[in-house]
């Protein structure tokens, strides 16, 4: 296969696992963070990931209110996208590099939804503050677990609420300290 190829293999490959894995990613945030599962959007998430969750869910219970059983399809899902990419560009790393690297993934991941999300918050709330619309309130439900602390710790500046910029503050240091160490360690492995 040539690099066109193997360049277009990466791309279906990083798509078509990518944005299920971004689905599952969705319906664990939204459980953790309790959002309204009964809006339409909750419910094609829970109707897409129910296949491959329920039968994992009789094997791997949850623990604690966190759905141990999406977490492991996560991990499956993002081990199995970078060993099929390695392998269509020949490479044939560890298993241990594939798996640190997956969970650096995994959590690069999540700091995106968190950031992308907290980004269209703010800009939804300068357009159109008091709108009802089921995405809006699955994206204020999403953000609330980590706005809520940065809120008693930033007061708010003539009316301004600076949450957002200290959640987006600690977000990217999140990825700079525990992301790249990671990846580092799976770049070595490998």
């Amino acid at each position: 296969m040539g690099s066109y190829g193997r360049d277009a293999a990466t791309l279906l490959i990083e798509v078509t696992f990518g944005l299920y894995i971004i689905i599952v990613l969705l319906r664990f945030l939204l459980q953790w963070a309790r959002a309204d599962f009964y809006s339409p959007i909750s419910q094609f998430i829970v109707k897409a990931t129910q296949p491959p969750l329920r039968p994992l869910r009789r094997i791997i219970p949850g623990m604690g209110g966190i759905d141990l059983a999406s977490l492991v399809l996560m991990f499956v899902l993002q081990w199995i996208e970078l060993w099929l990419i390695f392998a269509v560009k020949g490479f044939s790393p560890a298993v241990a590099a594939i798996a640190m690297l997956s969970v650096a993934e995994l959590l690069q991941l999540t700091i995106y939804v968190f950031l992308f999300s907290i980004i269209v918050q703010v800009v939804l709330s300068w357009v159109n503050p008091q709108a009802y619309n089921p995405v809006t309130v699955l994206i204020f439900n999403l953000n609330e677990p980590l706005l809520r602390p940065a809120r008693r710790l930033v007061p708010t500046f003539s009316g301004l609420d600076l949450s957002p910029l200290v959640v987006i503050i600690l977000l990217q240091l999140a990825s700079i300290l525990l992301v790249h160490p990671i990846r580092d360690i799976a770049a070595n492995l490998v």
